[in-house]
């Protein structure tokens, strides 16, 4: 008999990764009996999962730690389609090259958090099975056990309809291919459960359903909180945009700096979800209080780095906040903007230059920044939203510094 996944629910309950399972003693039972496979799906919208995915990804990650396989299954069929959940509007169609472009990059992350290979985890495509469908015979086989019915109360769906938004009929496939896609790893791998984000529990189950009816399989699914933050911000968004998964995307500095930001009431429950820190320590560096509350807060951004950029990069980056904060430098690992010397010669705005360098979202934003006197150059308060930063504005080390509160900078470079 092939080995249990024993502690695998255990543990993900008691860090809090659980907000919904069709079946939690089928499923515990289940993984104590012999080894568990398990996917997460994500669509290939980019080239760099972010932030919103590292619960899903930390999922996979206990699966394999308690002996179990883990499949990250990469959307290259779906993508083509677009997931309707959460959207107001279709997303934009890739091409097949753009989708194989994105798997790539992506592949970099997943490398970081699971091991693949023979008798280990298996990064999966759904474009192997769903672009060679005949489209009347997967009507006929998989199309008749869904109900248009029991489709329109779907949240995906019935939300954008209530707001009177399009939904197209390409769309309206997503939850049809991605049952079909649990029913094909089953076949493939034997996976029998699927896990994601509460978003997906409709199309979650529409798999369990679909294996149950055309081959009298049972499989199993689990959900994870869709996370927010004690502010009530979504998970994974910033001023600046979206945190990304990847150094290309985005530096490490700033990865470390998201965490290192956390807000005093989520340090707790973001130990338990990104790292790997035992649950004792996890528990005292949360009952932390005032200025302490800060190490706990290094500690959360040195363990995420680590895991998801390597413990070097972690290192790194810590000590760049450390020369930067503690010592008042500038810090080489400071997000850095290069702009032509003639442009920097002839000025530009101070609400432009703190967009371009990704302190702002956008020059509104950036306006009321510098209204409301967080917006600091070369640590000096930042009074008129056209001042023009130049070439003159250049400190002895040749760099710019901006600064968005006390915790956000960024250096500006004549190249």
């Amino acid at each position: 008999m092939s080995k249990p996944t024993s502690d695998f629910l255990r543990v993900l309950t008691e860090r809090g990764f659980v907000h919904q399972c069709t079946d939690s003693e089928g499923l515990d039972a289940l993984a104590r009996g012999g080894e568990l496979t398990a996917y997460v799906g994500y669509d290939a919208t980019a080239d760099s999962l972010h932030v919103g995915h590292l619960i899903s990804i930390m999922m996979l990650r206990w699966l394999q730690k308690a002996g179990g396989r883990p499949i990250a299954l990469m959307g290259g069929g779906t993508t083509k389609v677009g997931d309707p959940s959460g959207k107001d509007e279709a997303r934009k169609l890739l091409t097949d090259e753009d989708i194989r472009a994105n798997i790539a990059k992506i592949r970099a992350t997943f490398d970081n958090f699971l091991s693949f290979g023979a008798g280990q985890g298996i990064l999966a495509n759904n474009a192997d099975w769903l672009d060679g469908l005949a489209y009347i015979p997967f009507l006929r086989d998989v199309g008749r056990h869904f109900t248009i019915n029991r489709m329109l109360t779907f949240d995906s769906v019935k939300l954008r309809l209530d707001r009177e938004q399009p939904l197209t009929f390409l769309e309206f496939n997503y939850m049809i291919l991605q049952a079909y896609d649990f029913l094909e790893l089953g076949r493939r791998h034997g996976c029998r459960l699927q896990m994601g984000g509460s978003d997906q529990w409709g199309n979650i189950v529409n798999g369990i359903e679909l294996a149950r009816r055309v081959e009298g399989r049972e499989l199993y699914g689990l959900t994870c909180p869709l996370l927010t933050t004690a502010a009530g911000q979504k998970m994974g968004k910033t001023a600046s945009g979206a945190v990304w998964l990847s150094p290309e995307r985005l530096d490490d500095f700033a990865y470390w700096q998201y965490w290192r930001n956390t807000e005093d009431a989520d340090v707790g429950r973001f130990l338990k979800l990104f790292t790997e820190l035992p649950l004792e320590e996890i528990a005292r560096l949360a009952a932390l209080q005032g200025s302490e509350i800060n190490e706990a807060k290094k500690i959360l951004a040195n363990e995420a780095t680590a895991l998801c950029r390597g413990h070097a990069a972690a290192e790194a980056a810590a000590e760049t906040a450390r020369r930067t904060f503690e010592e008042g430098g500038l810090g080489d690992g400071l997000p850095t903007l290069t702009l032509e010397r003639q442009r920097l010669a002839e000025g530009v705005p101070a609400y432009a230059l703190l967009r371009e360098a990704g302190l702002a979202s956008s020059n509104g934003e950036a306006r009321r920044l510098i209204k409301g006197g967080g917006a600091r150059l070369n640590d000096a308060r930042i009074e008129l939203e056209d001042r023009l930063i130049s070439v003159a504005d250049l400190g002895p080390e040749g760099v710019i510094k901006l600064s968005a509160g006390k915790k956000r900078h960024a250096l500006v470079r004549a190249g």
